[in-house]
């Protein structure tokens, strides 16, 4: 396997490619093949300060005097352009990540475009109201945008969760400092490039690249951003709370997951097998919605996992750059090492191993790959049936009846997601209502669309990404009133 090296990428900040400040660059890294394929630029407080200089202008200039019509053709013409160099950017996608090419090319470099392409549509119906009150006022009411916008995202779905903040935001007319995951910041850059190519005005999208302990940190304490939109693990979406109250910054957080995926008696076994496969194998497990804990009757526990191994062990690790890969390579050497930190505790815990569990290559003796892994006998109290894996790793407990599959799925502190297999409508709804996770599906797993809701309940995060209900993170509302006695 061959990759190419890339062109050293700067900074985007007022439409202008520069250096960081400090001329700090950090490398960038294919995990398939340990080979350093870019240098980015590594900025700090003061490069975060010249985006939010230039987010400002915008605000005030080009950008506040468009009409929201005009707003939407521009970010038609984002999609348009993303879609027109799809090939090039799930190249990218795929090189930094280690995700299958299919992944990036067929399901995720495109969905990105629609999300941008929804928005679009959205940017000239963000409406205000005319509000009955007592006595002779004309009062209505102007939704308006809230102003800087920083975007922090994750380096599992680079682009994607990019663009579930980005095309909102510049919907209703915010200006945008994008910051990537210091992994994978190759496809912001391209997003960066096609905003210039398209017209966005200077300043209304700056990506800012760098380690979140320098830039992650100067976004949060900047009092010159308005909001942080954030995708990541807990433990950093309360660092961020606790910073951003000095300046209370609205916040929205889509945060960890330890999501369920419950397989009654009476579920099509084969179509279960299938979405218990999806739901933690797609795009390696490292999905904050992934389907890490299986919950299966007792009274069919044998049979289903019996079949699911088979299934599993079938899987095997490939190029990520060959459109026969539906595996690929763990995103970064510490993601791995966390991996099988938590495959051994598996072991030492007692549950047993019945798929997988070990690091492999692909041939070449290189690249961060680990098998797809399946525990089955794990108790609820387990380490790895109780934290966030991020990872390729399964771990099966079985339950006796519906109430005690209720419970323990929602015996957790995160509540992002969650799946219930079974062909009886009734029960399907019933544990629908029950399960304490921002999303349920039933008889499918890992489905999105932008124009549904997706966040989490209790420490999943709060705010929604994706369809009209994000809008309301992008904007707030102004009362007027209006005095009309004679």
């Amino acid at each position: 396997m061959t990759t190419t090296a890339i062109a050293h990428k700067h900074l985007l900040i007022n439409n202008e490619w520069r250096p960081a400040s400090s001329g700090e660059t950090m490398d960038v890294v294919n995990p398939a093949t340990e080979e350093v394929i870019a240098a980015v630029a590594s900025a700090d407080a003061s490069d975060v300060d010249a985006a939010v200089t230039a987010a400002r202008a915008a605000l005030a200039g080009p950008w506040g005097s468009l009409s929201a019509r005009e707003r939407g053709r521009l970010v038609r013409k984002l999609a348009d352009r993303l879609l027109e160099r799809v090939d090039e950017v799930s190249r990218l996608e795929t090189l930094h990540n280690g995700k299958p090419i299919t992944e990036s090319r067929n399901i995720e470099i495109p969905a990105a475009a629609e999300c941008f392409e929804y928005y679009a549509g959205w940017a000239d119906k963000v409406m205000g109201e005319t509000i009955p009150v007592n006595g002779n006022h004309l009062t209505y009411t102007l939704r308006e945008p809230l102003g800087v916008i920083a975007a922090i995202v994750p380096w599992n779905f680079p682009l994607l969760l990019a663009a579930w903040k980005v095309a909102p935001a510049l919907a209703c007319g915010n200006t945008v400092i994008l910051k990537p995951a210091s992994q994978t910041p190759l496809t912001a850059l391209a997003l960066g490039e096609i905003a210039v190519e398209v017209g966005l005005p200077p300043g209304v999208l700056n990506v800012v690249t760098g380690p979140g302990s320098k830039v992650g940190q100067a976004i949060v304490e900047h009092p010159g951003i308005d909001k942080i939109a954030f995708t990541g693990d807990t433990s950093t979406g309360k660092a961020i709370m606790r910073s951003a109250a000095d300046t209370l910054k609205r916040i929205t957080l889509e945060l960890g997951g330890k999501s369920p995926n419950i397989v009654l008696a009476d579920a099509d076994i084969d179509a279960a097998i299938r979405g218990a496969t999806i739901g933690i194998f797609y795009g390696k497990g490292e999905v904050c919605a992934a389907g890490s804990r299986l919950l299966v009757d007792r009274s069919i526990r044998d049979e289903f996992i019996d079949k699911l191994t088979v299934r599993v062990k079938k899987m095997v690790p490939g190029d990520p750059m060959d459109p026969k890969t539906r595996f690929g390579a763990i995103a970064s050497r510490k993601q791995l090492e966390t991996v099988l930190r938590y495959i051994a505790s598996g072991k030492q815990e007692g549950a047993t191993l019945v798929a997988g569990g070990e690091r492999t290559d692909i041939g070449t003796g290189k690249g961060y790959f680990v098998q797809p892994t399946v525990f089955t006998d794990v108790a609820p109290e387990m380490t790895i049936a109780r934290e966030e894996i991020f990872g390729p790793v399964l771990a099966a407990i079985d339950f006796a009846d519906l109430d005690e599959a209720i419970a323990r799925a929602n015996d957790t502190p995160y509540g992002l997601a969650a799946g219930i297999w079974t062909r009886d409508i009734k029960k399907a709804h019933y544990v629908a209502r029950k399960l304490q996770a921002g999303t349920v599906w039933v008889n499918t797993y890992n489905i999105y669309d932008t124009a549904a809701p997706f966040g989490g309940y209790k420490q999943s995060g709060f705010g929604r990404e994706m369809s009209a209900h994000a809008l309301e993170h992008y904007t707030q509302i102004k009362s007027v009133w209006v005095d009309l006695n004679l």
